[in-house]
């Protein structure tokens, strides 16, 4: 019978608070970055109208997956640094309300800026000589990575040209994959 007791107690005393307790290895990270991947994709037809766009115009692409270990946060900002033709273009989207575990962002180039800073060259993926995502919250670095393995920050010694890496609403790839990607905070004038 007192084991029976010890049971109950462990069972549904003891387990559930258990299962609150976070427990996190030394050193392990609130945030950290999992992957990046750059592609290059067309404008999406939405099948309105008369226009279609050019066969060449494609968007570069750059998504990544990063890993949230508190339950939710309520905002983060990632900043972008996109290595193309000799210029670093850079650019950030915040975040909010983000659930803990696996997430995603994504940045684009568009077509026309490609083909400013590319020389109206035929784009490969290759193209892109490195890319770094930085997650930072409150101001402080939380995670860094880049496409290439190379030392950190190699980004800092170069100037920035700010305008050209456009988040997801700025896009017309604004309705597509609401799912897929954590809220982007909604500008306030």
């Amino acid at each position: 019978m007192r084991r029976t007791v010890w049971i109950w107690i462990f069972a549904f005393v003891l387990l559930p608070l258990l299962s609150f307790a976070q427990v996190r290895a030394p050193g392990a990270r609130e945030f950290q970055i999992t992957k990046i991947t750059r592609n290059l994709i067309p404008t999406p037809d939405y099948g309105i109208g008369a226009y279609r766009g050019g066969t060449n115009n494609r968007w570069l692409e750059v998504e990544v997956e990063f890993n949230a270990a508190p339950e939710w946060t309520d905002e983060l900002t990632l900043k972008y640094y996109v290595l193309f033709s000799g210029r670093l273009l850079t650019g950030e989207v915040t975040h909010v309300n983000i659930l803990g575990g696996p997430n995603r962002s994504v940045m684009y180039v568009a077509p026309v800026a490609l083909a400013r800073f590319g020389g109206n060259r035929t784009l490969l993926p290759n193209a892109f000589q490195n890319i770094a995502v930085q997650i930072v919250q409150n101001g402080t670095v939380k995670d860094e990575s880049s496409l290439t393995h190379t030392t950190g920050q190699w980004f800092a010694a170069l100037s920035p040209v700010s305008g050209f890496v456009l988040n997801k609403n700025e896009t017309p790839f604004a309705p597509l994959y609401w799912d897929r990607y954590a809220q982007i905070k909604t500008p306030t004038h």
